[in-house]
């Protein structure tokens, strides 16, 4: 199993300035490789500084790039829909990894927030589309070198990805699947997947079983692992392990409703995003205390021992899963997420690795 480290930039209530935000999450990110993670992941999100501000993961990575010389980099993912030219995605993906010695993972996915969409004047109904004209070529670009356009949303002549692509990106590309129309998407394109864990692993098996099943389908070959992302705590006191997982899971739990517009009704309505319409009445039934408690249950805190038997009773159900986990989150301290990084590594990656 692999366990990567996942950076956020939650800035919750102005708790500092953004530029503080940044330098203590970057400060966390630097531990991640000498403590043996195996990557650094980070999100895209633009405009919301208490859900999350990551405008540019590649240019973030970049920097990591040059601090750090084994650790896998992730951008986790590149919005797609959101970016007017591929062919500029390809050329900085192609930079990235050669400037890191081959070092990248990318990931794509196409958004979920209503107001990410409307501050970039695009139609979230066309986020589909766009998702599937752009990864055509960036994929196709990453591997011939070259990137041509004639589509609907975009057109140029055929033009050389430089610096040119060093190294194939097959088995080197994931994407974020939340839904069976994703999860296609990511099997039929013979990529990986990543998932948010947003409820219990029977609520999540039948994704997984999909993707895989359609994967086999489509590649005659068994599906990579996927990636479970999810938020993290570890401690060795149980009552404090649950005590702070509770506070700053909850704490992050209300900005992703609202982030999302998780209990409003366009999901029903907008082309592409239907199957969310039932996770939004999900919520919505629950009520906000009991959504946010079944939210809590899902991730993976506790004591080292309690993490363990989490991680194994997930895969009991899941089959073999790549864990990335959200360590600063909610508002929490730069001192309480470092010693839950720490004690993480120091005795939970140990403990999975080999299963």
């Amino acid at each position: 199993m692999k366990t990567s480290y996942h950076l956020l930039f939650q800035n919750l209530d102005d708790a500092t300035s953004d530029a503080d935000q940044y330098a203590t999450e970057l400060r966390l990110a630097e531990q991640a490789e000498p403590l043996g993670f195996d990557g650094i992941w980070c999100v895209e999100h633009h405009f919301d500084k208490d859900y999350s501000m990551c405008p540019d993961n590649l240019q973030l990575l970049s920097y990591l790039a040059g601090r750090t010389t084994s650790i896998e980099l992730v951008p986790a993912a590149v919005i797609l829909p959101w970016h007017e030219q591929p062919l500029r995605v390809a050329e900085k993906i192609a930079m990235l990894d050669n400037m890191s010695d081959g070092r990248v993972y990318l990931g794509v996915g196409r958004g979920l927030a209503k107001d990410e969409y409307a501050s970039f004047g695009i139609d979230m109904e066309e986020s589909r589309e766009r998702f599937d004209e752009s990864y055509a070529i960036i994929s196709n670009a990453l591997e011939t070198g070259k990137a041509k356009a004639e589509g609907k949303f975009f057109n140029h002549p055929e033009s050389p990805v430089r610096p040119a692509p060093a190294r194939s990106f097959k088995d080197r590309i994931f994407t974020i699947a939340m839904s069976p129309d994703s999860l296609d998407i990511a099997a039929k394109s013979g990529t990986a997947m990543a998932t948010f864990v947003v409820g219990p692993a029977e609520a999540h098996k039948p994704l997984i079983d999909g993707y895989r099943e359609a994967f086999q389908k489509y590649n005659g070959r068994p599906a990579p692992s996927p990636h479970l992302d999810e938020f993290v705590y570890c401690h060795e006191d149980p009552e404090e392990a649950e005590r702070a997982a509770r506070e700053y899971i909850t704490n992050y739990y209300v900005q992703f409703i609202r982030h999302y517009s998780m209990l409003g009704d366009h999901f029903a309505s907008t082309k592409g995003y239907q199957s969310y319409a039932a996770l939004a009445s999900a919520i919505s039934e629950a009520g906000a205390l009991g959504a946010a408690e079944a939210y809590l249950q899902a991730q993976t805190w506790g004591t080292p021992d309690q993490v363990i038997e989490k991680i194994k009773a997930k895969r009991a159900v899941l089959g073999d899963y790549d864990l990335t986990g959200i360590f600063m989150y909610g508002g929490m301290s730069y001192e309480t997420a470092e010693a839950s990084m720490r004690l993480w590594a120091e005795k939970v990656i140990p403990a999975v690795k080999d299963l």
